[in-house]
């Protein structure tokens, strides 16, 4: 039997288990890449670990979440990232310089590598043919230092392309399409890897707004086979010496297939609050717009933006909508400006911002109330953009631009018509990508030596172990597909705080209940109740790090969102399942007590628990992990684990 371009790059990285879906695997990383959200944490748990230095091929530090630098707190954070990069030998890319996705596959993506990322868009590089995952922060230090990378075995999904996108359609529509079909849910636990002849029609950069997307679906990551688009694409990077052919075998076997006719695609809209709300563009057309934004680590790279500079070419924004570039790299700037582009567009009304994550975190084009937005980005969860009740579709940068001249969302094939000249603009590389590296400082030129520590540098969090009885009160009972954004918010208020646990805790869950943090901390401990999916989204740690400083020590839900279940284990707080009968019957402010000898079972396999409900009412409650995780759970977290097995002398981090 065959095997799939996955199983390839994970035979050749494996380092224990073997590969069967749903066994747990420990597989080498060549490269990691952190930012300046996550990476603050990163680098203080890398000094907590008493480590010297990187051991990957590749680390990769960017500062891309909050380059507007609100007050000193956002400075003193890039300054120690500096720092650390310099003191441990990692790449620094400096604020400005573009969204980490953006920058590392310009710079460092190559094929049948593995990629470790703190974020969880790092998927983005399998568009040239890296198999590349997002984790939480702690399991970045540990592969940083040196140790495996620990998963189960996904299962390989084949999405079989056929045909070649016609006028107007475009490797977005791909993405919402697969939304369409399988939910943000539908990816859960599973490597979608996309095959057929449809594939060599895409450009490696259409591949890459593909596989950076599929995280909506919950995918661990995604993943193309390489052919002469991606040895194209890497020689007008000048990185053609980085091509390797990778394709799956002739006869490989697949978990299951989906197949996408490209020709039968045509623009698509996400509509208000998710992802997979997914409608053709002329099923809401005729609603106005305010706000229309282009940009982003999905489509702001050069490419992406170039078909909407073509569209306005010669014409004009509406007047009652405002335009926003928002370039994933400096590098995208850089060319469009040298080509007349920039020019071109701030003729036609639209305005350049940095290039920085900011207005996809609801940091700075924050909408007006009672407004729509249209944006090119990945995630439209309610309240991310800055405001609560926020109106964010998404689409491609066509749709988008159609949008800002007509004022309102239309096909832009109905616009073409309308207009009569309006040509559809193609897809087009840059014959040479030859912007300035300025910006991105190497190992070998770090002009630090030691740690920068500004005041608001905190110290990491650490649980001593789990406690032989979880009881306490369900302090938020809470529905399915609750976000990350929804346990951390993301705003430019909040996230200044990442590297303070103390005081980002504060605002834990405040999206859903303000009063929140301050019950959990009164209540001295407790448990979160949960429906579907809970934990969706971003890779952020502090989603669970903030949790366990309050005290919660189990959330009880009906299933879990991959990377945020790892961040549970990494902070000691166990990850309990749970069916839709117990769910129903457990509220609010119940009193739940497990007194089985929590940490015993956990650590002798036990799989099955029971949880008592105000004195009366049973319920079971699931652990599925494996030995390897319980251990983590057991010593109340990756870190402490971590150190006990460095001081022990197995499974340690290299420090040499």
């Amino acid at each position: 039997m065959g095997q799939t371009l996955t199983e390839k790059i994970l035979e050749d990285h494996l380092v224990e288990g073997d590969l069967e879906t749903g066994e747990e695997i420990g597989i080498e990383i060549d490269q990691v890449l952190t930012q300046d959200t996550t990476g603050t944490m990163v680098w203080l748990q890398f000094e907590a670990m008493g480590l010297d230095e990187v051991q990957t091929e590749i680390a990769a530090q960017y500062c891309d979440h909050q380059t507007y630098q609100f007050d000193f707190k956002n400075t003193d954070d890039h300054r120690f990232l500096r720092s650390a990069a310099g003191t441990y030998g990692a790449h620094f890319s400096r604020p400005g310089n573009g969204i980490c996705h953006n920058v590392h596959r310009e710079n460092f993506a190559a094929p049948g590598k593995t990629l470790l990322g703190s974020d969880s868009h790092t998927p983005t590089p399998g568009g040239l043919g890296e198999l590349a995952i997002g984790a939480g922060g702690i399991d970045v230090t540990v592969a940083m230092g040196g140790a495996p990378y620990y998963i189960e075995m996904p299962e390989v999904v084949n999405v079989r392309l056929e045909g070649e996108l016609p006028d107007w359609a475009t490797a977005k529509d791909v993405i919402l399409e697969l939304l369409r079909r399988l939910t943000v849910k539908g990816g859960v636990g599973k490597i979608l890897e996309y095959t057929g002849p449809g594939v060599e029609t895409l450009t490696a950069p259409e591949r890459m707004t593909i596989t950076n997307m599929g995280t909506e679906l919950g995918a661990t990551s995604s993943i193309f086979p390489t052919d002469e688009q991606t040895e194209d694409y890497l020689e007008r990077v000048g990185r053609g010496g980085e091509y390797v052919p990778l394709q799956p075998d002739d006869d490989a076997e697949y978990d299951d297939e989906i197949v996408v006719d490209l020709s039968d695609l045509e623009p698509l809209i996400a509509q208000p609050s998710m992802p997979d709300k997914v409608v053709p563009v002329s099923e809401v057309a005729g609603t106005d717009v305010d706000q229309v934004i282009v940009g982003s680590c999905t489509n702001g790279a050069y490419e992406d933006v170039l078909p909407a500079a073509k569209m306005l070419e010669g014409r004009e924004v509406n007047k009652k909508t405002e335009m926003i570039v928002a370039p994933g790299s400096k590098q995208a700037s850089e060319l469009l400006a040298r080509q007349g582009w920039v020019a071109e567009m701030m003729a036609a009304g639209v305005n350049f911002s940095e290039a920085t994550c900011g207005a996809c975190i609801g940091i700075g084009h924050v909408p007006a109330s009672n407004s729509v937005s249209l944006r090119t980005f990945n995630r439209n969860f309610e309240g991310r953009s800055g405001i609560e009740d926020d109106n964010v579709y998404l689409c491609s940068p066509e749709v988008a631009a159609a949008a800002a001249l007509k004022g309102e969302i239309i096909d832009p094939r109905d616009l073409s018509d309308e207009l009569g000249d309006l040509e559809a603009p193609g897809f087009e590389l840059a014959e040479e990508y030859n912007a300035s590296k300025a910006d991105l400082i190497t190992p070998d030129e770090a002009v630090d030596d030691e740690l920068v520590k500004g005041p608001n540098i905190g110290e990491v969090p650490l649980r001593e172990g789990i406690d032989e009885d979880i009881e306490g009160e369900v302090l938020l009972k809470m529905d399915d597909n609750i976000t990350t954004d929804h346990i951390i918010p993301a705003t430019q208020d909040i996230l200044m705080y990442r590297s303070n646990i103390d005081k980002l805790s504060e605002f834990t869950l405040s999206r859903v209940d303000e009063t929140f943090a301050d019950r959990a901390a009164e209540a001295d401990g407790g448990v979160l109740l949960a429906g579907e999916n809970y934990g969706q989204g971003s890779s952020r740690e502090h989603a669970a790090m903030c949790p366990m400083h309050l005290g919660v020590e189990a959330v009880l839900a009906q299933s879990f969102a991959r990377i945020h279940r790892a961040n549970l284990f990494n902070f000691g707080i166990v990850p309990l399942v749970i069916d839709e009968d117990a769910y129903d019957g457990i509220d609010q402010g119940d009193e739940v007590e497990i007194v089985e000898d929590v940490e015993t079972g956990v650590s002798e396999g036990r799989s099955e628990f029971t949880v008592t409900v105000n004195g009366d009412e049973e319920y079971t409650a699931t652990l599925d992990a494996s030995q390897r995780e319980r251990d983590i759970l057991a010593a109340g977290g990756k870190l402490s684990w971590t150190k006990a097995q460095a001081q022990s002398g197995s499974d340690a981090p290299a420090d040499d």
